[in-house]
């Protein structure tokens, strides 16, 4: 039985910038995507049903056999994959009439018509409690708890790799996890607060201060006397400093200086410059407002902190100072000595006083000067994508 990860229109267009690159299920939240998740809990691999303009990076079945589908912006766990598993044909399981999974042998399902089609199906509902992805500010919200489910996941019966003895751990060993390769050394460790796991080949340089939930992917770095406040998550190939306080980078994205990060989530191949800063609360300490790119217009996210939402291939110069609440979409480049607006499109340039369209061709060749420094191809889909975004978006940007 083929495994489809599906994306929930309403979903999806309220993770944007971040679903502008991605089906829902490649977004990573705790230390595995929620794609890695499934696939590990379920051991088999998986397709996506998605826009259409993602699927040829993210392909569906072509597979004429009956199907498992799952909706990618939920979070498994031992009593939603049993309850998954006794679903019959054209039965789906919901909560409170959100299509949470179902099984069928139709084949005539595509992006536009399965939401449809599923509600038709006898419904179950599903009672037990549910992670699962509504808006941008549940990505930071949930990452304590999915970082410790993934904790648990991906070190079950495993042994962790030995700390240095250059180190101080404070509380348990059993809730840190160290992989081959990886390197840590006079550095503070505190799991009292949360898991800490350490990636293969990952690196935890000198008089870095980490306190838990946090992981530290593969391949990426702490840089020197970094501050690490849980549920903090960097993905692979990631580098970071300076001071970071509940937040995610989704992967291949650096943040390399001082400055402070708090409430944040950056996707790939993003890059903060010196002294990039954003606030995560409001003077006043009201209630945080986001623009959302379902309604077209800011809405409420009923939090004190919540900080900055930055899209794939975006970058900042130094000193860049953001605003609480700001939404930066792919492949921008903002600079300037103020902060820019909450709002900042796909493919902006510019800053504090004026932004300006990136010209798509002098932007895919940054993407793919920034791509080959990782030994890795800007293909041709990656290029339809982002072409795609840069058209989506022409109605947000002023030029």
């Amino acid at each position: 039985m083929n495994l489809i990860l599906f994306d929930c229109h309403k979903t999806r267009e309220n993770l944007l910038p971040f679903t502008f690159t991605r089906p829902v299920a490649d977004i990573r939240i705790g230390i595995l995507t929620i794609r890695e998740k499934w696939e590990k809990i379920l051991h088999q691999a998986s397709f996506s049903l998605t826009e259409e303009y993602l699927q040829e990076k993210f392909p569906a079945s072509k597979e004429l056999s009956p199907a498992l589908y799952i909706n990618g912006s939920v979070l498994p766990n031992e009593n939603l994959v049993s309850a998954i598993k006794k679903l019959g044909a054209l039965q789906t399981l919901t909560v409170k009439g959100k299509i949470i999974a179902f099984k069928t042998e139709k084949h005539h399902l595509n992006y536009e018509n399965f939401e449809a089609i599923a509600k038709g199906f006898t419904p179950v509902e599903y009672a037990e409690p549910l992670f699962c992805m509504e808006n941008l500010w549940d990505l930071f919200k949930l990452n304590g708890e999915a970082l410790k489910a993934d904790f648990d996941l991906i070190t079950k019966g495993r042994k962790s790799q030995k700390l240095s003895e250059t180190n101080t751990l404070i509380g348990s060993a059993e809730n840190l996890f160290i992989e081959e390769c990886a390197v840590v050394e006079a550095s503070t460790l505190n799991t009292n607060t949360g898991v800490i796991y350490i990636g293969k080949d990952a690196e935890v340089m000198e008089n870095c201060a980490v306190r838990g939930p946090f992981a530290l992917c593969d391949h990426a770095a702490l840089k020197m006397s970094t501050k690490v406040y849980g549920a903090t998550t960097l993905g692979p190939y990631c580098k970071a400093g300076g001071e970071l306080n509940n937040v995610i980078f989704f992967g291949y994205s650096n943040k390399a200086h001082d400055g402070f990060l708090g409430n944040a989530v950056l996707g790939e191949w993003c890059n903060l410059g010196a002294d990039t800063n954003n606030s995560n609360l409001k003077n006043n300490y009201s209630s945080v407002e986001i623009f959302n790119y379902r309604e077209g217009k800011p809405v409420d996210t009923g939090l004190t902190f919540c900080g900055l939402f930055m899209g794939d291939h975006s970058k900042s110069g130094i000193n860049t100072m953001f605003n609480t609440g700001t939404v930066v979409g792919v492949s921008a480049n903002i600079f300037g000595g103020d902060f820019p607006p909450k709002l900042i499109p796909s493919f902006s340039w510019g800053g504090t006083k004026w932004l300006r369209t990136f010209s798509f061709e002098k932007s895919i060749e940054v993407a793919a000067k920034v791509m080959e420094r990782r030994s890795i191809k800007l293909e041709e889909a990656d290029v339809k994508i982002l072409k795609a975004v840069f058209e989506k978006e022409a109605k947000y940007r002023r030029d």
